[in-house]
């Protein structure tokens, strides 16, 4: 598979969303993890999670523990694969989202993350949302100190605008490696943080680039330019759209949702789609 950079490092172009395999109408356990093993198959070395993702009340971190799982069974060699997780987004678990920006907490979920994923240093680091009760300069200050104290390798943030993205770069010295916003044809209105990311060299890392479940079924009906530009190509409308996000910029590296093996697999095939200037422009139009 085609590589990104992600600060020093390079990944698969394409990573995996962990979430769906966590949330509401998530599959059995033997299907995830097969999810994941096909991921790896497929030359996937990038895979997103947070402490958030999960569904009930009592089991922060199921997703990471359930990513941890299938990495230790994987039986091959996954020294490549960097797992990127998140802190200071809640889940209670009672439907309903709540963030903690608090720089304690944040070090403390981040060492628990950590233990839950059975790393040393987690691979890559990013605070989740905004909390606006405390001053953003203060929570991305603790991602200054977990990288300090050797808690996480790479340090990112998740859901912010271009103001937040200078503003972290600068308090962490330069080391602000990844923005992970939500990113799709249907939901553009990150487009400006993801071109701000591509000037200034830092990975941009779309969530739901494929819009979701909603969003993801709407493509091949609503979007009938990608539908028309997967027929040429005799490929999925999902494969175009991610080829589309990887041709935006050379920092993108869309992480879309799976559950299933065939939909990953079909996702790590985007890189392979090659679009034209003319294809690319009516896309970003469409």
């Amino acid at each position: 598979m085609q590589q990104r950079t992600l600060g020093e490092r390079t990944v698969s172009a394409i990573g995996l969303g962990g979430m769906p395999m966590s949330i509401e109408g998530r599959p059995d356990e033997a299907r995830s993890i097969a999810t994941i093993h096909a991921a790896l198959d497929a030359g996937v070395t990038l895979i997103d999670t947070a402490d958030a993702y999960h569904r009930d009340a009592g089991e922060v971190g199921h997703n990471e523990e359930l990513i941890a799982r299938a990495l230790r069974e994987y039986g091959a060699d996954t020294s490549d694969v960097i797992v990127a997780t998140k802190g200071g987004h809640l889940r209670p678990g009672d439907g309903t989202w709540t963030q903690n920006g608090d720089p304690a907490y944040l070090k403390e979920a981040a060492k628990a993350s950590a233990k839950r994923l059975g790393l040393e240093a987690i691979g890559l680091y990013q605070f989740h949302r905004p909390d606006t009760r405390v001053p953003y300069a203060d929570s991305v200050g603790a991602l200054v100190e977990l990288l300090d104290e050797g808690v996480i390798v790479r340090a990112g943030i998740s859901n912010a605008d271009v103001g937040q993205i200078d503003l972290a770069d600068e308090i962490l010295g330069g080391r602000l490696v990844s923005v992970q916003n939500q990113f799709s044809p249907r939901f553009r209105s990150s487009l400006g943080e993801l071109e701000h990311c591509a000037r200034r060299g830092i990975a941009f890392l779309p969530w739901s680039p494929l819009g979701g479940i909603a969003g993801s079924a709407e493509l091949a009906t609503r979007q009938q330019a990608f539908a028309r530009v997967a027929a040429d190509h005799g490929v999925s409308v999902y494969q175009v759209t991610l080829a589309w996000e990887l041709a935006l910029a050379p920092v993108v590296i869309p992480i879309p949702g799976a559950s299933r093996p065939e939909s990953i697999r079909d996702s790590a095939g985007a890189p392979d789609v090659s679009l034209t200037p003319a294809e690319i422009a009516a896309l970003s139009q469409a």
